[in-house]
């Protein structure tokens, strides 16, 4: 699974004009879930996402997570980030999940997401998304868990 995970100071998703799901400070994180995924990635994918210190301390460093700063999260499903885009000038999305198991894995994602986590707003899977965001930093950081990569 890829999660794309964006700093913000605030961030929502629209869906034919009406507001689906929007957080104030927190993490924008765009998720796709690629060909051979399980829950077991969609877990690990959490746990990192949730933990990953990318809010800054009281030194300036980056040393606090989502769940330290009590921020929100945004998902957002987005499965061109799983596109083959090594050859040609259109890209290919055989890497993504199809989209019955895509949808099952992001519900299931946002699931995990809800037990774990008291702020997590949604976009719409399947639908034409417009999304807006402020970038606080900017700081944005690429996850990727995969089988090989899960222990």
């Amino acid at each position: 699974m890829i999660g794309l995970l964006q700093r913000v100071t605030t961030a929502q998703v629209a869906v034919d004009g009406a507001v689906v799901g929007a957080i104030d400070a927190g993490l924008m994180v765009l998720v796709c879930a690629e060909r051979g995924d399980s829950e077991r990635e969609a877990d690990a994918l959490l746990t990192k996402l949730l933990s990953y210190r990318v809010f800054s301390d009281e030194a300036g460093k980056m040393n606090r997570s989502v769940i330290d700063v009590a921020g929100g999260l945004l998902l957002v499903p987005q499965f061109t980030l799983a596109a083959d885009t090594k050859s040609g000038t259109r890209p290919s999305f055989t890497p993504a999940a199809p989209p019955d198991e895509g949808r099952r894995l992001f519900d299931y994602f946002v699931a995990q997401a809800r037990s774990r986590h008291p702020v997590v707003a949604t976009g719409q899977f399947g639908a034409d998304m417009q999304v807006s965001l402020t970038n606080n930093g900017p700081v944005t950081f690429w996850l990727q868990v995969g089988p090989k990569q899960v222990s």
